[in-house]
């Protein structure tokens, strides 16, 4: 109540009384403030509040408000905090600002850590773009104070808090991708590649960018294309990994740097293959100018000193991580190891290098590099039955790690047997037998003789039950107090939970045992390839089921047309029927017995004009037949794949079914449309009678016509050339009338082949009919039965109540609730009439 007062001297002691309460009472003072109405909503008002120093302890009333409550920091959140927050800090300079900066950075920081519902509020609000000018420093070597340096770093770690690994994959790749949008990451790689910045910083800024690129594909994908400003320019990668294998850097940095190319490597493939290729002979720059990743890599694995060689282990396994073909391709990698000698693989240094123990004196710890080169193998040769060939191939590898194994050392050296273990056991397990000599069984009977069973397994534990194993498993960041706790790799964790059930399991596996795994695996990739192929034959079917769809409108859209057409062609008819009819009229007005020479020429000048017309009404009746006949062949091939598709194997009852009533539905559509066509048809017939009929007619007339009177001043020839080029046209039409009938006689004929095929499918509708009829009758069998047992049942009650009643009338008790009571009410009446007699 004191804070919505105004006066100074009343709500800045309010904000402080309130501040120091919930620094002695937080959760109880947090409750009674998240019960009391617009409690929070007072509090929010402060942050607007035009005099600084109550908004500046309004923001650290809100940090100690916020603190380890959800409810509250989503009622903060949803009173736009994040908008009056982000106003203060551009205010107050962004990351030159004071310490009231760094106390809204951290208010936020409560506001969205571990929040997924306020995250997701910040980024659909595009509030992430208004984080990066923060990140806008420049390369100047002056203006970093320690202020400035404070701000950075919760800066950067807000940044964080947004792409944490630990978050929903869907909400950090969402602000993953906002953030390379709006240029945030951009900004971020130009601090990474600048001079003068302060290492914790530095060191910050490699991990945030490492986050911001983890597991998303276009981030990576811009990473690897960063270039330092050098001359010549290097790219960002190569840069880092320099300071990765360099020992004189400090430590922190250089786990940051590793953290970085694994967050590279995290599911890109892309990637992966870039780093390797850089190994292979066909990519090696021959003129030496330039140092690649794979190069330093390898220089750090095999150099002196203990922590580059965990670390370019580390690296390089990630370069293999869950990628079957990278594992293959290092295989490839060869080594000069000394002038004049032949190369040598990458695997067998790395297992030489191994072999030789303390012998090489190194600088650090005594087992951080056989643990690095340990995974390192683990790694490759997991899931990669060829690489264990090539580990087999050498004779050496299997006695050395019998040797280690077996012997009885110290706790410093158990990691080690364990890991040697774990080796031997992926030996076996993604064992192919390709070798005669290492086959699975030899290796288990090698195990039996010369370490046990037994001891196997408990050496194999060794691995899990180590003190960093479980802080290794507990976050993907590499975040080590000291070079000596640097052990474990996060992703290695994961691949020994995996192997370490599987392997024990294959230990004490028979021969037998292996041969019915194996014979197992063979019925299941059978089985799989059997689903696949019925998968593709479905598919294969829903794709004919498109297409008999799409085909189906396609011929609805041309019976539409069609229809039009005769439509159109009816009135056409008609016309020439008028005409036609008018003609008539005035042929036998003109001529009723005889005609003279200028009537017949006069009827000849009209006549070749009608004919013209039949003719291209004949040629129109021809183009509508072709139209049909086309229709008539469609609709053959579609019933020919609904056949198909009935009689295809491998669909359930289900299916079935609901393919015949699709398929019947089909057949009704087709049945109408073939109705239509014949109606179509039969009138069209009709009409091409009628039309025979009158040139009938006109053959008749022009032959009383052919003599006409001879007319002074013409010639016989001409009249006879006219008459006879009548009489050629009339042929002419009586050869087309012809070649029509024998069109009509051929649709027909494919009329009665669709019948056929209709009856064929009312067949098989038949069937399927019956089969439900026959169902129908179980099922009334089926009920028929139940009520004659619900009537038994009946009886058995009426019969079960008769011997209770006959119970009762010899006087035997009767142990039934409704009964026992009734008995109670009785003798109570009973003795309450007694006491009335007495």
């Amino acid at each position: 109540l004191k804070l919505q007062e105004f006066d100074f001297h009343v709500r800045w002691p309010g904000v402080k009384l309130l501040t120091s309460l919930l620094k002695q009472l937080g959760p109880q003072v947090q409750q009674i403030i998240l019960v009391s109405p617009m409690g929070v909503s007072r509090l929010m008002d402060l942050l607007a509040d035009s005099r600084e120093v109550i908004r500046n302890d309004g923001v650290l009333l809100l940090q100690a408000l916020t603190r380890s409550n959800g409810a509250i920091q989503k009622i903060v959140a949803f009173e736009n905090a994040f908008e009056r927050l982000l106003d203060i800090i551009t205010e107050e300079g962004n990351s030159d600002g004071g310490i009231v900066v760094e106390d809204c950075l951290i208010l936020l920081q409560n506001l969205l850590k571990n929040n997924n519902s306020n995250q997701n509020f910040f980024k659909e609000g595009s509030y992430i773009q208004r984080m990066k000018p923060w990140f806008d420093v420049g390369d100047e070597n002056s203006g970093w104070s320690a202020q400035k340096v404070t701000n950075l770093h919760v800066m950067l770690q807000l940044v964080r808090v947004l792409v944490s690994p630990t978050n929903p994959p869907g909400a950090t790749s969402s602000c993953q991708k906002a953030m390379f949008q709006c240029g945030l990451l951009q900004q971020l790689c130009t601090i990474l590649m600048a001079t003068g910045v302060p290492a914790d910083i530095l060191t910050e800024t490699i991990n945030t960018v490492s986050e911001v690129i983890r597991g998303y594909q276009v981030n990576q994908d811009y990473f690897a294309s960063v270039n330092a400003p050098s001359n010549p320019p290097r790219p960002a990668i190569v840069v880092l990994l320099m300071s990765m294998v360099n020992e004189r850097q400090p430590f922190v940095l250089r786990c940051a740097v590793l953290y970085c190319f694994q967050c590279f490597l995290y599911k890109n493939q892309k990637g992966q293959g870039e780093i390797v290729s850089t190994l292979l002979p066909s990519t090696i720059d021959a003129t030496g100018n330039s140092v690649s990743a794979g190069q330093l890599l390898c220089g750090g694995l095999f150099s002196t000193d203990s922590l580059s060689n965990w670390c370019a282990a580390v690296a390089l396994a990630h370069a293999l991580q869950e990628n079957a073909t990278q594992k293959e391709q290092l295989l490839r990698v060869q080594l000069a190891t000394s002038i004049g000698n032949p190369p040598v693989s990458l695997l067998q240094q790395c297992t030489n290098i191994l072999s030789q123990g303390d012998k090489i004196d190194r600088r650090g710890s005594k087992i951080q590099t056989r643990v690095g080169l340990l995974m390192l193998l683990c790694t490759w040769l997991s899931n990669c039955p060829i690489a264990v060939t090539h580990f087999l191939h050498n004779s050496a590898n299997v006695p050395f790690l019998t040797g280690q194994i077996a012997e009885n050392l110290g706790e410093e050296e158990q990691l080690v047997q364990g890991l040697c273990a774990l080796l031997l056991g992926i030996s076996i397990y993604f064992n192919d037998n390709s070798l005669e000599s290492y086959m699975k069984e030899k290796l288990k009977q090698l195990i039996e003789k010369r370490i046990g069973k037994e001891n196997f397994i408990e050496k194999l534990g060794f691995i899990s039950k180590h003190e960093l194993y479980s802080r290794a498993s507990q976050k993907p960041q590499p975040n080590f107090p000291s070079p000596e706790y640097m052990i474990f790799d996060h992703e290695f964790t994961k691949l020994v939970k995996e192997l370490e059930g599987v392997i024990t399991k294959a230990i004490y596996k028979s021969s037998e045992e292996d041969k019915k795994e194996e014979e197992v695996k063979k019925t299941l990739e059978q089985h799989d390839s059997i689903v696949t192929h019925y998968k593709n034959m479905i598919r294969e079917q829903d794709l004919q089921l498109e297409e008999l769809k799409q085909q189906i409108s396609t011929l609805k859209c041309q019976n539409e047309q069609l229809q039009t057409a005769v439509t159109q062609q009816v009135s056409q008819i008609q016309q020439h029927k008028d005409q036609y009819n008018l003609l008539k009229v005035q042929l036998g007005k003109d001529n009723p017995h005889q005609g003279s020479y200028s009537d017949a020429t006069q009827m000849n000048g009209i006549q070749p004009e009608e004919v013209g017309r039949l003719r291209e009404e004949i040629e129109e009746l021809k183009s509508n037949q072709e139209l049909l006949q086309s229709q008539l062949a469609e609709k053959d091939s579609l019933i020919e794949n609904l056949k198909s598709s009935q009689a295809s194997p491998g669909t359930n009852e289900q299916s079935s079914a609901t393919a015949s009533a699709q398929d019947s539905e089909q057949i009704a559509e087709l049945k109408q449309e073939l109705a239509t066509l014949k109606s179509q048809l039969n009138s069209q017939s009709v009409e091409i009678t009628k039309l025979q009929t009158e040139k009938q007619e006109l053959l008749q007339k022009t032959e009383t016509f052919a003599k006409p009177a001879p007319v002074p001043g013409e010639s016989e020839a001409v009249a006879a050339a006219k008459t006879t080029d009548v009489e050629g046209r009339l042929s002419a039409l009586l050869q087309e009338t012809k070649e029509l009938k024998n069109e009509i006689k051929a649709l027909s004929e494919e009329r009665a082949a669709i019948k056929e095929q209709l009856d064929a499918s009312n067949s098989t509708i038949a069937i399927l009919q019956n089969e439900k009829n026959k169902l129908e009758v179980d099922v009334t069998d089926s009920k028929k039965e139940q009520d004659d047992l619900l009537v038994l049942l009946a009886d058995q009650d009426q019969k079960i109540f008769s011997l209770k009643n006959k119970l009762k009338e010899l006087g035997h008790p009767v142990e039934e609730e409704d009964e026992l009571e009734s008995g109670d009410q009785d003798d109570e009446e009973d003795e309450d009439e007694d006491n009335e007699l007495l």
